[in-house]
Order: structure tokens, then C-alpha cells, then sequence
């Protein structure tokens, strides 16, 4: 069987431009470049600068130039085996979640290359509790492709889905 890795590619490449656009929009569109800078859409939902020097959760900070660097360098080979893992993979609907996924990683990478920092703005609140840091495009993509993929994995049966599986009655 031949695997046609284009349906991930597309999709990383989509998000990608989504995240890059979203975060021009916020920065460069709207202004927002200082953490007093806030604009509230809803109740429970504000667009919030943060220059997020660390990567998920705030973790590893990259305080100095050697861990920036450090830090692309680390995102870009997990990236690299991401795309490897896309023209290998031969479900369309994991490769479209590796796709979210490697478009969210070199989107956030562009970024750290680009500023040094990460641009993260969307702001999800009930009151004072923030059930999640701020977080960007970029964030919600590659979430969201690591949700599907353990779904997929833990919840779906491969014989089942996989009509090119012989059988052997």
C-alpha cells in the first residue's frame, strides 16, 4: 500500500499559517505586545499578551540565548520526527493529527527564532481560575493532535478500521 502523506502536510502547513496570521493580528493588528495588554471578548474569555520564553506549562525558561537555542533545537527535532512519522503513518486521520501537531511545533518555533519568545494571547477564565495558561494557535493545534492520536490508539480497534487488512477466514 502506498501512503499519501499530503492530507498532513496540508494540515500542518494550514496551521501554521492560521497561527502565524492569528498571532500578526494580535501583535501587530490589535497592539497587544505588553502583559497590561488585555481586550475582553467575553466574560470568560479575553485576548491577553504573554511572551512565553519557556515552552508547555511555563517549563523549561529559556532565560538565556543558549537555552533559546537550545530550545528550537529541541522543538525542531521533535518536528523532524513528527514529518518523519507522517510519511510513514498510513491512517489519514492520524496523519491529519501529526499534521496539527508539526504545524503547531514550527509555528512556535518560527516564533522563538523570531522574537526569542513565543506569542501566546488567548486567555480562557471562569472569574479568577484559568483552568489553562495562555496559549496560542499553535498550543491548541498541537493539543488537540495529541488528544486525537490517544484517542485513536486507546478507543479504536486498527483490524476494524483498516479496510486493507486481510482476513483470513
Amino acid at each position: 500500500m502506498r501512503i499519501d502523506p499530503r492530507a498532513g502536510f496540508a494540515t500542518a502547513a494550514l496551521l501554521l499559517v492560521l497561527d502565524q496570521a492569528s498571532k500578526f493580528g494580535i501583535t501587530d493588528g490589535l497592539g497587544l505586545t505588553d502583559l497590561s495588554d488585555v481586550v475582553e471578548i467575553t466574560p470568560f474569555f479575553n485576548l491577553r499578551f504573554v511572551g512565553n520564553h519557556g515552552v508547555s506549562l511555563g517549563l523549561l525558561h529559556a532565560d538565556t540565548d543558549l537555552m533559546r537555542w537550545a530550545l528550537v533545537a529541541l522543538t525542531a527535532a521533535i518536528a523532524a520526527g513528527v514529518a518523519v512519522w507522517i510519511t510513514r503513518e498510513p491512517r489519514r486521520a492520524d496523519q491529519i493529527a501529526l499534521g496539527a501537531i508539526l504545524g503547531g511545533a514550527v509555528g512556535n518555533i518560527v516564533d522563538r527564532i523570531r522574537l526569542g519568545y513565543v506569542v501566546d494571547f488567548l486567555d480562557l477564565h471562569f472569574g479568577d481560575w484559568r483552568p489553562f495558561l495562555v496559549f496560542n494557535v499553535a498550543d491548541a493545534a498541537i493539543t488537540l493532535g495529541v488528544l486525537v492520536l490517544l484517542v485513536r490508539a486507546l478507543l479504536i480497534s486498527d483490524k476494524a478500521a483498516d479496510p486493507t487488512e486481510n482476513s483470513h477466514a
